[in-house]
C-alpha cells in the first residue's frame, strides 16, 4: 500500500528508474559538471573555492566535488536530495543559477550511480546518499534517501534515515 497522508490521501511514489531517467537530460558529461559547479555558484552556499579531483575507490574511479560554502543541515541536505524541492532566493543582488531542485540529482546521477555528500554546518555533520546501487541491492520500489546526522564528537546521532 501506498504511504498516505493523516488524511488518507496516497502520496506520490517515485520509482528508482527515474534517477538514471532523470540524468538523461545531460546529453554529455561537462553538462553535468557545470549543473554541480553552479551549486557552489549559488548565494545561499558562499563558497569562495571550489575543487574536483579524480580518485579510485575499490578499484572504481570517483569524482569529488568540494567547496567552502557555509555547509547545509539536515533539512537542507534532504531538500537537496528531493525533488523538485527549491528554496533558492536571491541575495544582495546575487540571483541563484537553480530553481527548480532537480541540478544535484540529474547532474550526479548522469556522472555515476552513486552520490554521498558530506556537510559541517556549525558544530553539526550530516552525511546523505543518493544511490541507485543501494536502491537495486535493497530492491526499494520507491527512492530511499538515508541521510545522518552527528556532532563532531561522534557521542550524539541525531537522525538515522529519511525516506523519500
Amino acid at each position: 500500500m501506498a504511504a498516505q497522508t493523516d488524511r488518507g490521501i496516497p502520496l506520490s511514489a517515485l520509482c528508482p528508474k527515474f534517477l538514471h531517467t532523470n540524468s538523461t537530460s545531460h546529453t554529455w558529461p561537462f553538462s553535468a559538471v557545470a549543473e554541480l559547479i553552479d551549486n557552489a555558484y549559488d548565494p545561499d552556499v558562499k563558497a569562495r573555492q571550489f575543487w574536483i579531483d579524480k580518485t579510485k575507490v575499490k578499484g572504481h574511479d570517483c569524482l569529488t566535488f568540494m567547496d567552502n560554502g557555509a555547509g547545509i543541515d539536515y533539512d537542507k541536505m534532504h531538500k537537496m536530495l528531493s525533488f523538485g524541492f527549491s528554496d533558492k532566493q536571491t541575495i544582495n543582488g546575487h540571483v541563484p543559477v537553480g530553481l527548480y531542485g532537480n541540478g544535484f540529482k540529474s547532474g550526479s546521477m548522469r556522472l555515476g550511480k552513486d552520490a554521498i555528500v558530506f556537510s559541517k554546518k556549525g558544530d553539526s555533520m550530516c552525511v546523505g546518499m543518493l544511490s541507485q546501487t543501494y536502491l537495486q541491492n535493497t530492491g526499494a520500489e520507491n527512492v530511499v534517501v538515508p541521510i545522518v546526522t552527528f556532532r563532531p564528537a561522534g557521542t550524539e546521532l541525531i537522525e538515522l534515515l529519511h525516506q523519500e
